[in-house]
C-alpha cells in the first residue's frame, strides 16, 4: 500500500477528509490542518512538500480554496514539482510528462467526485521515461 503524504488549510480541511475515506489502496499521513479553524496554508505546504522532497513519502497532495496557494508554496521547495489540476487530464499529463510528485487541489472549484477523480487519475498514472521528457525535467530541474 502507498503511502501518501496529505495536508489542507481550513479551507481545503472537509475535501481532505473525503479524499482519505474515499481513496482506496491508499494509505494518508494527515499532516494537517485538523478542523475548520483558519491556518496559513504555506505552513501545511511546506510540511507535505518537506516530506516528499526528502523522499519519506512519493507523493503527497496539497488542498486549499482555489490549490493556487498550495502550488506556489510547495514549488518553493528543492525537488517539489507540485501540478495544480482541474481535471483529469491535468492530472494524467502532469504525471506522464512532469514527474509530479504533489498534486494541489482547489476545494472551491471541484466537486468532491472530481477531485476524487482527479486524484485517482494522479496517483495512478506513472511517469512515462520517455527521453524528451526526461531532458525537459533536467531542464526544470536546473533551474532550481
Amino acid at each position: 500500500m502507498s503511502k501518501i503524504a496529505i495536508g489542507s488549510d481550513h479551507r481545503g480541511f472537509e475535501l481532505k477528509e473525503y479524499l482519505k475515506k474515499e481513496l482506496k489502496g491508499y494509505e494518508f499521513d494527515d499532516l494537517g490542518t485538523n478542523s475548520n479553524n483558519s491556518v496559513d496554508y504555506p505552513d501545511i505546504a511546506k510540511d507535505v512538500a518537506m516530506v516528499v522532497a526528502n523522499n519519506k513519502y512519493e507523493k503527497g497532495i496539497l488542498i486549499c480554496y482555489t490549490g493556487i496557494g498550495m502550488s506556489i508554496a510547495a514549488n518553493k521547495v528543492k525537488g517539489i514539482r507540485a501540478a495544480l489540476c482541474h481535471d483529469e487530464t491535468t492530472a494524467k499529463m502532469s504525471r506522464e510528462h512532469n514527474d509530479a510528485n504533489v498534486l494541489c487541489l482547489g476545494s472551491g472549484m471541484l466537486e468532491e467526485e472530481q477531485a476524487k477523480a482527479i486524484a485517482e487519475v494522479w496517483l495512478k498514472t506513472p511517469f512515462s521515461n520517455e527521453e524528451r521528457h526526461i531532458d525537459r525535467n533536467k531542464k526544470i530541474k536546473a533551474m532550481e
